[in-house]
Parts: C-alpha cells; sequence; structure tokens
C-alpha cells in the first residue's frame, strides 16, 4: 500500500523509514473513517490522497530555505495539510495546527494520538486572535498555509506568526501572477520581502503548484492583524 507514496517521495528526494510510511497509511484510514461523519476532505480515493495531500504537502522540501528543521504553524489546516504530514517525514519539527473549527481539531488531537506523534500542539482559534497572543506571535520559523484565502488575506494571517528571519510559505496554483500583484502592498506592510517563486508539477501528477516563499525582515507592526473577519473583508491591497 505504501509503494505509490514511496515512488513520489522519492521524486522528491525524501526517504522514510517502515514505522514512517505506515503512519501515513494509518492517517489516511483515520481520515477516511472520521470523514464519513465529519466533512474532511472531498478527496478519498488512497492514490488522489497520496499526491494531493501527501506529496502535496511534503513539496515543501522544494523550497530552497526549508530543511525539516524548527517550529512550524500551519494556518487553517483543516484535515491536517500540510501540518501533518510534515511531521510525520521530518519527526523533529515542532508542530502547532490551527484550524477555526473545534470539531476538526478534536479530529487531529486524535490523529495526533494514534500516530504517536510527539512536539505537535492542535488549537482551535481564529488565525487574527491568535495572531495577537504572546505565546505565538512571532514565534515560528515557519508558517505554513495550504488553499485558505487569497495571498493579500492570507498574508495577514500568516505573517504575525513569524519571527524575524523566519518564512511564510503559502502554498498555490500555478496561475499567481494577478495575487502577487495584489497582495504587494501586504506584504510589504507586513514586514514581508518575497524571496522566492518555487513553481512545480506534483510528482507522478500534472498537477502544477507553486510555492511562495516570504521572508519576514522585522517585527511586525503591533495593529496587525486586524480583528477577526476584516482581513477578508477588507485586504490590504
Amino acid at each position: 500500500m505504501t509503494e505509490l507514496l514511496e515512488q513520489g517521495l522519492l521524486k522528491l528526494g525524501l526517504t522514510l523509514s517502515e514505522k514512517q510510511l505506515n503512519q501515513f497509511v494509518q492517517y489516511y484510514e483515520l481520515l477516511i473513517e472520521k470523514n464519513k461523519v465529519m466533512n474532511l476532505t472531498a478527496i478519498t480515493e488512497y492514490s488522489e490522497v497520496v499526491h494531493k495531500h501527501f506529496l502535496d504537502s511534503l513539496s515543501i522540501v522544494l523550497s530552497p530555505v526549508f530543511r525539516g528543521e524548527g517550529r512550524v504553524l500551519d494556518v487553517g489546516t483543516g484535515a491536517g495539510f500540510p501540518g501533518i504530514p510534515l511531521k510525520i517525514a521530518f519527526p523533529d519539527l515542532e508542530v502547532t495546527l490551527l484550524d477555526s473549527l473545534n470539531k476538526r481539531v478534536n479530529f487531529l488531537i486524535e490523529v495526533a494520538d494514534k500516530l504517536g506523534l510527539e512536539k505537535i500542539e492542535c488549537i482551535h482559534g481564529r488565525a487574527e486572535d491568535m495572531g495577537r497572543e504572546e505565546i505565538y506571535r512571532e514565534k515560528f520559523d515557519f508558517c505554513v498555509s495550504r488553499a485558505v484565502a487569497a495571498l493579500p488575506v492570507l498574508a495577514e494571517y500568516g505573517m504575525p506568526f513569524i519571527k524575524k528571519g523566519g518564512y511564510f510559505i503559502p502554498y498555490k496554483s500555478i496561475k499567481i501572477e494577478e495575487e502577487l500583484k495584489e497582495a504587494t502592498r501586504a506584504v510589504k506592510l507586513l514586514s514581508g520581502e518575497i524571496k522566492d517563486i518555487v513553481s512545480f508539477t506534483i510528482p507522478n501528477t500534472e498537477i502544477e503548484r507553486t510555492l511562495i516563499v516570504i521572508k519576514k525582515t522585522a517585527p511586525i507592526a503591533k495593529i496587525y492583524p486586524r480583528k477577526a473577519g476584516i482581513p477578508k473583508k477588507e485586504p490590504l491591497i
């Protein structure tokens, strides 16, 4: 059952232990079982979960700054992507999963427990609120997010969590030119600088993706993030 995953991992330059491969299988089984009673993902076929969730999540290794070390926050993690695949593949990472729906957070806690994952925290809350909490504000080496919002909005969700010198790396589709233009002002206001744009195809698929590598260059202004709901209603464009 792990052969398909192993083939894709090789193309990302990754080799996992039997224990790690089995954790991915177990994660898949938990995901499908829980998906019967709550909406976690529309993607349920094993091969599609491997490619569109697992390998997509791990594709951050294609960025020039990610080394599988440090403290990572996953904003709007949903069913745990990309945070849990990253935690499985890089056990030394300290991972915090943030989601606004308590049911999903409870599922993530269950996954972490059954997979025996350590140094992982699952928290219920909105990014705009958590980004003002002293224990989370500017404390992370990396913030990641996948398919949550347009980049000007997403930047305000993620940048407050990153320490100076850290990176915000959102996962995007290949068509990001317009979003990048709209996000120029937001990134600057939020003490960020776009350092790299990494485009690629998910292994063994024709799905094109882009990682936007944004470096935090200075402490963020105290007015950010704005109150919950405002970044989406009034994006910094």
